[in-house]
């Protein structure tokens, strides 16, 4: 019953409130990432839901779009601004996922909604991280965010979709501020963001 009428009510009432709450902080972002990214402070992009069901999902655009010689765009590490870098670092990149949730494409707690180009590439085992709502936080990123392999990650994923509970719930959103607040496992070494999934090596 939790899981599928209970939690996304809370979902509703928290990210409501949430953000109001955070509403300044939301003005000050989309303000200086508007210069910072030439007027395009938001990214938008389509993302794989519950039952795969297609959604756009709205976060802060940390990354220019400078290109190379070629017209490609430079990697992420090098179109990463110093305002996104700081907006990435302390997690308000996700502020916008708010709106998501109260839209109910989102869940607050969740398997992370991943690239569309990826869904052809999950297991039996991976796709059930798409039998509840994708969330702006969860298991696996209190668990080594994009630090972890993707191995791990689905792991984790999918731990949370049969074991989903409220008070596991209020144990993500608790080690999940406190992952914001000390900066852990945001990136992997090296890297600006996780590696590019390529599908799983023994394809089970």
């Amino acid at each position: 019953m939790y899981k599928n009428y209970i939690k996304h009510l809370i979902d509703f009432i928290i990210a409501l409130i949430g953000f109001l709450l955070l509403s300044p902080i939301f003005i000050f972002v989309t303000i200086g990432l508007f210069f910072a990214n030439k007027g395009k402070p938001f990214f938008f992009q389509t993302r794989p839901g519950k039952n795969e069901k297609l959604f756009k999902i709205v976060k802060f655009k940390t990354m220019n779009d400078k290109k190379d010689a070629q017209g490609n765009l430079l990697s992420d590490e090098h179109r990463l601004t110093k305002i996104g870098s700081f907006v990435r670092k302390t997690s308000l990149d996700e502020i916008p996922q708010l709106i998501n949730v109260l839209k109910g494409d989102m869940s607050l707690i969740g398997p992370r909604p991943l690239l569309v180009h990826y869904l052809p590439l999950y297991n039996d085992f991976q796709k059930q991280r798409h039998n509840i709502r994708p969330g702006i936080t969860g298991w696996a990123q209190i668990n080594g965010r994009n630090a972890i392999s993707w191995e791990q990650k689905f792991e984790y994923d999918v731990w949370y979709v049969t074991h989903c509970s409220f008070l596991l719930d209020v144990k993500i959103l608790f080690l999940t501020a406190k992952k914001v607040f000390v900066r852990e496992g945001i990136s992997q070494e090296g890297q600006a963001t996780m590696e590019v999934f390529k599908g799983s090596a023994n394809g089970n």
